[in-house]
Order: structure tokens, then C-alpha cells, then sequence
């Protein structure tokens, strides 16, 4: 049985000048254990997608379904890492941590001992009364994973979680939620990750959603069938990330041009 349903999904936002259509008839599952990525060119409803999954928006029309039931509302077993890591200034690391739990009204012994947990999993330990301030950006983003974790939730969601961060910081942090996604003693049972880097998708995720140009639809399904730890550096990463960012420019997107190889690649020679 499929964990989400995606089912013909639209949506289309009212503009000055009439209906902007973002996406078209978007289809596709996803599988309990699947870490899923969705990519394709700036534009296309890639963060759109997210929040119609966890059910912050709703559809023009089709239907999103957990567990065989349509999403109608915010799901309480799904949550979210921001690209803007979004959390309040105002509280320190330990309280923005406890902030989806106490929303859920856990009792305050589950609180404390899964904020404590978390805390220790994401490696935050001696930061607990630290304010947002005091962090460095990847800190921040590890207090957001926190949060997400904290309620143990189903699936995760996660938007560009990366890309405000430095290289070597996102770099680390790539392996550490890869670290944790492994760790059968963890939630969730899947994850979704939108990110316009192609290479980071292919590292972390082990099927790919692409996404056409908008108005959007799904271009194709690509199964990563690469053994861990990946090397970026083998010809069979780069193949891949060829072929995917070649889908992404023959369906009429614009992304970056994946790195150079030394034999060279089709996509390259298209350039």
C-alpha cells in the first residue's frame, strides 16, 4: 500500500490577468521507506507540490491521499524543514524545538524527553537555551530537523533545506540526515526532499520525480540504483545526473549545467 497518492493534481493561483495554472495532472506514490526527490526548473511548483502534500494548500483539483485517505487539511503526521529554516526569534533553541509538540498538546514529560532526544540526534547538545541569533545558518537548520523530528512524523518533508547554507556546511549536513534516515530507531518512514541540485538529489534520494517546465507535470520517475555511500566522481553518478538534467532541458527547463567530466557528455556538447 502506497504511504501518499498523488492523483491528477492541479493548481492554479488567481492573477491580475486571470488563472495562473502552476501544475497539470501530477501523478505518482510513494512507497513506505522511500526517500523521494522532486526536481525540475525554478518556476514549476516544486514547493507548491510540498505544501499541497502536507496539506497547507489544496489542489485546484485531484486528490492527495495518506494512508488511503484524502488530505483535507494539515496532516499531523507529516512535517516539514524549510529552506528559511523558519524558526522564532524569540525562543531559544530547546523551546522552538518543543514547539510542534506542544502545538499537538503532548503531556510535558513527552516533550521534555523528546526534546532532549532530538536535540542529542541532531547534534545540538550544549545549545539548548542558545536563541537563533547566536547560531550559524547550518545550526539553525539542524534546530529546524529537530523540530521535525520531535513529533515523530510519518513522513518528512523537506524544501531546498540546503540551499541557504555554505558548501562544506551543506555538504555535512547531507551526510548527517543521511545518517539519520538509516537509523531504523528514527522516524520517518519516508522522506520527501524539492531541491533545484540535481547532484544533491541523486546523493540523497533513491527515486526522482522530474518536473517539467510550468505549468508542470511529471516528466519521468528515475530509480537511483546506486550502492552508499555515493560517489559523485564515478561515471555512473554522472550518467546520471545527465540524463536527469537532460530530461529537465528537453521537457523545456533551465537549470545549471552538471559538472564537467573528462570524457565530456551529451549535455555538455548541447551547450
Amino acid at each position: 500500500m502506497a504511504l501518499i497518492r498523488v492523483e491528477h493534481v492541479e493548481k492554479s493561483f488567481a492573477g491580475r490577468h486571470g488563472s495562473i495554472n502552476i501544475m497539470n495532472d501530477i501523478s505518482f506514490d510513494v512507497a513506505p521507506s522511500d526517500f523521494l526527490a522532486i526536481v525540475g526548473p525554478s518556476g514549476c511548483g516544486k514547493s507548491t507540490l510540498l505544501r499541497l502534500i502536507i496539506g497547507l494548500d489544496r489542489p485546484t483539483s485531484g486528490t492527495i491521499y495518506f494512508r488511503d485517505a484524502p488530505v483535507t487539511g494539515v496532516c499531523s503526521q507529516m512535517a516539514m524543514v524549510f529552506q528559511s529554516f523558519a524558526l522564532y526569534p524569540w525562543l531559544t533553541v530547546a523551546q522552538n524545538v518543543a514547539f510542534g509538540l506542544e502545538a499537538i498538546s503532548s503531556p510535558p514529560e513527552r516533550i521534555k524527553s523528546q526534546v532532549d532526544r532530538y536535540i542529542s540526534v541532531t547534534g545540538l547538545d550544549g545549545f539548548q537555551e542558545a536563541y537563533p541569533r547566536e547560531l550559524s545558518g547550518g545550526m539553525r537548520q539542524r534546530v529546524g530537523l529537530a523540530r521535525a523530528l520531535a513529533v515523530e512524523p510519518s513522513v518528512l518533508l523537506m524544501d531546498e533545506p540546503f540551499s541557504a547554507l555554505d558548501p562544506l556546511t551543506a555538504e555535512s549536513l547531507r551526510e548527517e540526515v543521511l545518517q539519520l534516515w538509516r537509523d531504523p530507531d528514527l522516524p520517518p518512514e519516508a522522506v520527501l526532499l524539492v531541491s533545484h541540485n540535481i547532484e544533491e538529489a541523486i546523493q540523497l534520494a533513491d527515486r526522482i520525480i522530474v518536473l517539467s517546465r510550468r505549468p508542470s507535470h511529471v516528466l519521468a520517475d528515475v530509480r537511483v540504483d546506486l550502492p552508499r555511500p555515493r560517489d559523485r566522481k564515478s561515471s555512473a553518478f554522472y550518467d546520471l545526473t545527465d540524463r536527469v538534467y537532460s530530461l529537465i532541458t528537453e521537457g523545456g527547463g533551465s537549470v545549471p549545467a552538471p559538472p564537467a567530466s573528462n570524457g565530456g557528455s551529451a549535455a555538455q556538447k548541447a551547450l
